[in-house]
């Protein structure tokens, strides 16, 4: 059953395409015979159906009109081979990557000459050519149809399919399901043979006879230039048709998706053979297509079974097609063009991204105006564009503080912006100390680089007193020396900064804590790197501070090890460190944060019998996490591990009575406090948990 609605909506379209494109209505029937008949077969769209398509039917007009038909059929054949060429090289992804701005460009471009070509033909005249020239002559051809009745017949026709094609949809179920072109070709045949309707027919004659093969003569043409343009355009056009085609029908179904490079190829085949019969360019058709999925088709039998249909009605019943009015097909293409035409996209795309608007609008008069490869050439090239400008968005941020110029860049350098750089560069050169910092760009180009190092290097050789000039590869496999910048008196300035993480200066492990000595736990410091902690333990690196590990795991720090065995070799109990910075955990019942209720000052804890806890004078009772034998480490409370009890008694009374919290102390000096631990915070500010 869907086959049969694919056959009511392939065979007027078939006709109606053919007699567009200036060649016999036996060729559309022929050239959509082959799309179900071979295309149909072939693997990578299974509801996707072929035929001659209305895009190119203003091409085809051109070409015939300035070559003739017999040189058809060879063009079409070399299209049909480089699309199955495209298609082994699994070329068809490149018709995916095109912007929905061109596509939609490209329809609009492809709809709006078709329109005005069906103008002509829908009043039973002639077309006069290009689209500026059927523009030109709209004036001539109203003053040519108010003097001539068969001329206002023909005109009625074909503004009564028109109007059918646009409001068929919204006639009630069951009726809606008949495609509405079909109605407009079964009322225009039966009005057409009413007294006063002398309208011209379509003239389909035998369609074996129409079938014409490559001649040597034909194809010795095929090299000429003009010849070899169209063989391109005939290429890129009919597969992004195609393709863009097979994308919005999987829209429609939930079956089996495209396969795009086999859909590319069998397109080519679909080609090849109808360039050897001489007939029609054909691609995927999306009106077709949509009519085979909404009548329930779910393999490919339909689209294969259409064709059958299309072949049996050719051969047995074509004296029917002779009752068509050609009006009621220019009706039935000019509401397809105006379809492929679409202004409300010009709308949408316009309130959506004014970029891809613009982009929209110039493909279009592109292809109005000149032709259809070079509009979707230059629509392509202001997309482009486009997509570099966007890329190219830098940010400046300028600081100028007595005598110190400073610029900080962020986003993309290209050498669009090369202007503006070098604009932000010279407003600071006349500073004796200038500092550019480019290491949080995400793209820095050759261009904007050398721009860049050269006004360094002109700035050191003008006699600027400091240049310091980082960028975001500073090339770590150099000597440090390489990548260093120097003041005027030839004293060591701070390094370059590398934007990659194995090259960059020394990582930010925490912020800065109170006790701190100097340049520990406070980013990049003079005292970082071993003994910069007491005891022999070197400072922790970033990836001590990553544990992905729960809290309860067994596997220790360099950091922890190193605290143990000092805190040991000074004679402290299980390994607990009296004076060293190690990280501390509270307990989880405490009171208050970072406090223990029932320490006492100067005496020793009764908690020293349970591993993991501080017992020495002067220190507050607090959780140590340190890998000891006789440790079993402390579940943390905010991970939602239940707490362990304290042991009972009445030494764990709390000591505060007069209600003020206690304070807690500060580590000692050199110390750091635990990078996880929650208690850090209320007690000396938000920034002490890093």
């Amino acid at each position: 059953m869907a086959s049969i609605v694919v056959f009511l909506v392939a065979l007027p379209l078939c006709i109606g395409v053919a007699a567009a494109s200036g060649v016999a209505p036996a060729l559309g029937i022929i050239t959509g015979i082959i799309g179900g008949l071979i295309v149909g077969f072939l693997p990578g769209s299974s509801l996707q159906v072929s035929g001659p398509a209305a895009g190119l039917a203003v091409l085809v007009l051109e070409f015939t009109t300035e070559h003739g038909v017999e040189l058809l059929g060879p063009v079409v054949l070399m299209s049909g081979l480089i699309q199955m060429a495209l298609g082994v090289l699994k070329a068809g992804g490149l018709f995916q990557s095109i912007s929905l701005s061109v596509v939609q460009g490209m329809l609009a471009g492809i709809g709006l000459p078709l329109i005005l070509s069906q103008i002509y033909a829908l009043v039973d005249s002639k077309q006069l050519g290009t689209p500026m020239k059927n523009v030109g002559g709209l004036g001539d051809l109203a003053t040519a149809v108010a003097g001539n009745p068969q001329k206002v017949a023909a005109l009625v026709l074909g503004l009564m399919a028109i109007v059918l094609c646009f409001v068929w949809y919204k006639m009630p179920a069951p009726l809606n399901k008949v495609p509405a072109p079909l109605i407009a070709v079964v009322l225009g045949c039966v009005v057409g043979v009413m007294p006063g309707f002398d309208v011209k027919k379509v003239e389909f004659g035998n369609m074996i006879e129409a079938i014409t093969f490559p001649t040597p003569d034909a194809l010795g043409h095929l090299f000429a230039p003009d010849v070899l343009i169209m063989i391109i355009t005939f290429t890129v056009i009919a597969s992004a048709e195609s393709l863009f085609s097979a994308a919005a029908v999987d829209r429609m179904h939930t079956g089996p998706r495209t396969k795009y490079n086999q859909e590319l190829f069998a397109q080519g085949v679909g080609n090849a053979a109808s360039g050897l019969v001489g007939a029609m360019p054909l691609t995927a058709v999306i009106v077709r297509s949509a009519a085979n999925v909404n009548a329930g088709a779910k393999t490919k039998l339909s689209r294969i079974l259409h064709g059958v249909w299309l072949l049996g009605f050719g051969l047995l019943l074509p004296g029917l097609l002779g009752l068509i009015p050609i009006a009621v097909l220019a009706g039935v293409l000019l509401h397809a063009g105006w379809k492929l035409f679409n202004p409300p996209a010009f709308v949408k795309m316009w309130k959506t991204d004014r970029g891809e608007g613009i982009v929209m609008i110039i493909t279009t008069a592109a292809i109005f105006f000149a032709n259809l490869l070079e509009g979707v050439l230059a629509g392509l090239a202001v997309a482009v564009v486009l997509v570099a400008l966007r890329m190219s968005h830098m940010s400046i941020k300028e600081t100028i503080k007595g005598d110190t110029g400073r610029l900080e860049l962020r986003g993309n350098a290209t050498f669009l912006r090369l202007p503006r750089l070098i604009e932000a560069l010279e407003a600071i050169a006349h500073l004796p100390r200038v500092h550019v910092d480019a290491t949080k760009l995400s793209h820095l180009d050759l261009a904007c680089r050398s721009q860049i190092e050269e006004w360094g290097e002109q700035r050191k050789k003008a006699g600027a007193l400091h240049v310091d000039v980082r960028l975001p590869d500073a090339k770590g496999a150099k000597d440090a020396k390489d990548a260093e910048s120097f003041d005027a008196d030839g004293g060591l300035d701070e390094p370059v900064m590398s934007a990659t993480p194995d090259q960059q200066t020394p990582v930010e492990v925490t912020a800065e804590l109170p006790g701190s000595r100097n340049g520990v736990g406070a980013g990049v410091g003079e005292n970082v790197g071993p003994g910069a902690y007491p005891g022999t333990h070197p400072a922790p690196s970033a990836s001590d501070f990553t544990d992905t590990l729960p809290p309860t795991h067994e596997r220790s720090r360099p950091y922890q090890e190193a605290a143990y065995q000092h805190s040991t070799a000074q004679g402290h109990p299980h390994g607990h460190p009296a004076h060293a910075g190690g990280h501390a955990r509270p307990h989880p019942q405490h009171t208050h944060p970072g406090h223990h209720p029932q320490y006492h000052p100067g005496q020793v804890h009764p908690a020293q019998t349970q591993p993991g806890y501080a017992t020495h004078p002067g220190q507050v009772h607090h959780h140590l996490h340190y890998p000891h034998p006789h440790y079993q480490p402390y579940p943390y409370p905010q991970q939602g591990y239940p707490p362990q009890p304290y042991p009972a008694g009445p030494q764990y009374q709390a000591h505060d009575t007069t209600g003020q919290q206690p304070v807690y102390p500060e580590p000692a000096p050199g110390g750091y406090w635990d990078p996880n631990g929650e208690w850090a915070a209320p007690t000396h500010g938000e920034g002490s948990r890093r």
